[in-house]
């Protein structure tokens, strides 16, 4: 398996290997041992998946209480996937890193605890699925508006499709006093 380090060390970029043949590809999505031993720390207790259309854009979520940290994926189609660090103690406090994840190139991303997260559809649509290191708990859901200039997102569309939720998420410094120290 590759890893690569992104320029925020606890955002891991995964690519697997794929083995092809005339019948098609195999590849192992995930095994606890190995993505533990590249910096995983917790095991994963909830999965879920979602199907957007071109130009959605989901995001930006993180919760409080109940942090999760993300095992993320494409099966179908094209996305950018976006995670934030949101922890005031951090070194990379308020720093985002990006990454095109597709079914073709197979990438995964790990986006961890007390980071927020989200997600645009590139291509005509997308599957995409996500591990999580804890429960979604509703109530504890925190967000942050996609086009915050504070946070200067270079996100590759500028008209995206948004939840109403999503549509009225507040602002980085309208949430700073919330966000966790670690």
């Amino acid at each position: 398996m590759k890893i690569i380090q992104t320029s925020i060390p606890e955002v891991i970029v995964f690519i697997p290997p794929v083995f092809t043949d005339s019948r098609g590809y195999f590849l192992e999505t995930y095994q606890q041992q190995k993505y533990a031993e590249a910096g995983i720390p917790k095991p994963f207790v909830q999965d879920n998946q979602s199907y957007s259309t071109k130009n959605v854009l989901r995001g930006l979520h993180f919760q409080l209480r109940h942090p999760q940290g993300k095992l993320v994926r494409v099966t179908q189609g094209s996305v950018f996937d976006v995670a934030i660090d949101v922890r005031k103690s951090s070194p990379t406090f308020g720093k985002w890193h990006g990454e095109i994840i597709s079914a073709e190139n197979k990438k995964q991303m790990y986006v961890p605890e007390n980071f927020a997260h989200g997600f645009c559809v590139l291509s005509d649509s997308a599957e995409f699925l996500y591990k999580c290191t804890d429960f979604y708990t509703p109530g504890d859901e925190v967000g942050l508006i996609w086009n915050d200039p504070q946070l200067g997102i270079e996100w590759p569309i500028d008209e995206p499709i948004l939840s109403d939720k999503d549509a009225v998420l507040p602002s980085w410094a309208d949430v700073l006093d919330l966000l966790p120290m670690g």
